[in-house]
């Protein structure tokens, strides 16, 4: 992480500098989709569609460390050690066709469907470690020969302790409007600006795991319905654009058999986590024939997404979800009421609680126009993630000290989580939340290769 830590300052101080130079200058926009403005009602042209379609390749992978309290040869005032102990491996394939319908001048309705052709995840163990030493193994969260989803009745080949299942279907749905306050191609002297607001629905099955029945649950969905707002700022002269882009995107609802539920007492960030982000770039011209339209163009940007503390899918999900199963006995078994006397069973979500993480990415794209009514793209995507706990739920609240308050509040005066008591939040779970023996997700790396079609009508 080291080294992208060093180079990324560079690169956004001479995209920043090269979007400003784009954006100081005259000229109409072209190719960038942020300088695209469906429009409807227009003198000779009454409405505008635009179609795309998008297709990423994405491939995810990250080393898994544990704390390990108490380690042999550490000093006790020494920092809590880690361990390496897995290699998380995750490829994706996503279309995505978009569609753009203009209802009044710069302002326009947008729809989108990204659906995941084919999902498959798996773990294995990191080089250096074997079955005997790696913690997830010792701890029992999963059997000691693996687990293998796609045939459970037979361990996973070599160094693998996982596979899930392959996995395909729809998250969501991205219903948006948007408008253009600022349009280069009506007044040449001002950039194109837009600002907009997208509800993304969640209406695909949702993501779970069945250890008894993997093959049962193949659903990609969350469960969760999202907003998101945004705007960007397009700017061409000659044969260079800048753009800039940013948005916040959180969730507003969950859906009834989502994984994301509120069990009360002492439980906290039980929401999907939330994001906000910022992208840039300049693109420069290297064929620009205004005459008929035709254009060839090399794209390069840079963005940062702050991923806020919440509840998420991580890395693990699937196996804290198979050490977790009622039906299995397994060591995350959770106490659904801390208040009544023993343990009531209930089964571990699989989701956990997520430190706050920021992602890096730098893009290249070339990108083309034959005419003015036909586009297509080619896009690199590189992505860093810095280090994050991926097990870090509380282990609840300490309420006040009852003065003349009779309700959420303790008799007792201090700063602990009292067991037994509606402090306790049920989501917690020692073996893996409990400092000292939390998961870390490390070396994140991760590459998306696409191409785009569009066609303006």
């Amino acid at each position: 992480m080291l080294p992208s830590q060093l180079v990324l300052p560079a690169r956004v101080a001479c995209l920043t500098c090269l979007s400003a130079l784009a954006i100081a200058r005259g000229g109409i926009a072209h190719a960038n989709p942020d300088s695209i403005v469906p429009s409807a009602a227009d003198p000779g042209d009454p409405i505008d569609l635009h179609l795309r379609l998008d297709y990423e390749y994405q491939i995810d992978r990250s080393l898994l460390t544990r704390e390990q309290v108490g380690a042999v040869g550490t000093d006790p005032l020494d920092p809590i050690s880690k361990s390496r102990d897995l290699k998380f491996h995750q490829y994706r394939h996503v279309l995505t066709p978009r569609a753009e319908l203009g209802i009044y001048h710069d302002t326009y309705l947008s729809v989108a469907l990204p659906i995941i052709i084919a999902q498959e995840r798996e773990l294995e163990l990191d080089s250096g470690v074997d079955r005997a030493n790696s913690t997830t193994l010792a701890d029992g969260l999963l059997p000691m020969q693996g687990f293998d989803a796609r045939d459970p009745g037979t361990a996973p080949p070599g160094n693998l302790v996982f596979r899930g299942v392959s996995r395909s279907g729809l998250d969501q749905i991205h219903l948006g409007l948007a408008a253009a306050p600022m349009s280069q191609s009506r007044d040449d002297t001002k950039p194109t600006w837009k600002l907009g607001a997208e509800l993304r629905l969640s209406v695909g099955k949702i993501m779970k795991f069945d250890p008894m029945s993997p093959g049962s649950e193949t659903g990609t969905s969350k469960g969760v319905h999202e907003a998101r707002v945004f705007t960007s700022v397009d700017r061409k002269f000659d044969r260079l654009e800048g753009w800039f882009e940013l948005f916040w995107q959180i969730p507003i609802a969950e859906k009834s058999d989502s994984l994301f539920k509120d069990p009360g007492f002492g439980s906290t960030n039980v929401k999907l986590s939330q994001q906000a982000g910022v992208a840039f770039g300049i693109e420069t011209y290297a064929l620009d024939d205004k005459q008929n339209g035709n254009r060839i163009s090399l794209d390069v940007g840079t963005r940062v997404v702050g991923h806020f503390e919440g509840r998420d899918y991580s890395e693990m999900w699937e196996v804290f979800t198979y050490a977790g199963d009622t039906r299995l006995g397994g060591p995350l078994i959770l106490d659904a009421d801390p208040l009544n006397p023993g343990v009531q069973p209930l089964s571990h979500p699989g989701i956990s609680n997520v430190e706050n993480y920021l992602e890096t990415a730098g893009r290249f794209a070339v990108r083309a126009a034959l005419g003015p009514k036909v586009r297509f793209a080619a896009l690199v995507d590189v992505l860093w993630k810095t280090d994050h706990a991926i097990t870090f739920a509380d282990a609840g609240v300490d309420l006040p000290t009852c003065g003349n308050r009779t309700t959420n509040c303790e008799d007792d005066a201090n700063d602990l989580v009292n067991p037994g008591t509606n402090e306790v939040n049920p989501l917690h779970a020692q073996r893996i939340d409990l400092v000292g023996h939390r998961y870390f997700s490390e070396d994140n790396f991760g590459l998306i290769i696409g191409i785009e079609g569009q066609v303006l009508f």
